[in-house]
């Protein structure tokens, strides 16, 4: 017998669902607002950049783009204000900082926590009660950089490895009303590794990017497309089992 859409949608479906992504302009957040919708749910695009997101909103259709800087509750406050109900949310900001502790100013140390850690507290706690009510799930987007140490990336890594560490507490806390995982990718082909290297090594990009690819035994960066795969797969009934986790997604960097 022939199996129809119509009665087997497919694996890691999310038709109904409400998702917020922040950071969903570009990079990794804008291949899991795709991902999301194209699992059928509806998606809230959150970033800074408007207009990045508002185009993107626009291509996906089902889709709404909101201004939201993750560092203000008030901005935080405003735009959840338009959100009537919430079953995922994936905390995506985040920046990056190169230097070890001697080269780290404590301007740029606060900035990093502010953005990487203090954000993903309050964008959480705001959305909570929302997705209380709908069972729902968090995806926190980490770093392998919070699993192991990587040379000059003194506060990147501190404030990953928290990322990692708040997820596994609200887990603890919550064991049976929501689920929460933490994904921790490898060097990813985004938009930030190429500020990255434009900022830290213009003089040296090529090289510098080859010793990046190299840190992945694969042999290769890994895709944004990669990660949102993972992050629909996350929030899918089939990962109902899975909660409190940090999994890495590598090309084999942590097993190195």
């Amino acid at each position: 017998m022939t199996v129809t859409n119509s009665t087997f949608p497919g694996p890691f479906r999310l038709d109904g669902k409400h998702a917020l992504v922040t950071g969903g302009a570009s990079g990794i957040g804008q291949a899991t607002c795709r991902e999301l919708v194209s699992a059928g749910a509806h998606v809230y695009i959150a970033d800074l950049n408007f207009a990045g997101a508002a185009t993107l909103a626009a291509e996906l259709g089902d889709a709404d783009p909101m201004q939201m800087d993750v560092t203000q509750p008030a901005s935080i406050a405003a735009a959840l204000e338009h959100v009537p109900l919430l079953d995922i949310l994936v905390n995506n900001a985040g920046i990056g900082h190169v230097g070890d502790i001697l080269r780290t100013d404590l301007e740029d140390f606060e900035r990093l926590m502010n953005v990487n850690v203090k954000s993903m507290f309050l964008v959480t706690k705001a959305a909570f009660p929302m997705l209380l009510a709908s069972h729902g799930c968090i995806i926190n987007i980490g770093s392998v950089a919070g699993m192991v140490g990587v040379k000059h990336r003194l506060a990147y890594c501190t404030s990953k490895g928290a990322v990692i560490a708040m997820t596994r507490q609200i887990a603890v806390d919550y064991p049976k009303e929501i689920r929460i995982n933490c994904i921790c990718p490898g060097t990813v082909d985004t938009p930030f590794v190429e500020n990255y290297l434009a900022k830290y090594h213009a003089h040296e990009k090529e090289k510098v990017r080859a010793e990046v690819t190299a840190r992945q035994p694969i042999g290769r960066l890994g895709t944004a497309e990669e990660i949102a795969s993972m992050v629909r797969y996350l929030c899918s009934a089939e990962a109902g089992f899975i909660n409190g986790a940090a999994l890495p997604i590598d090309g084999g960097w942590t097993a190195a």
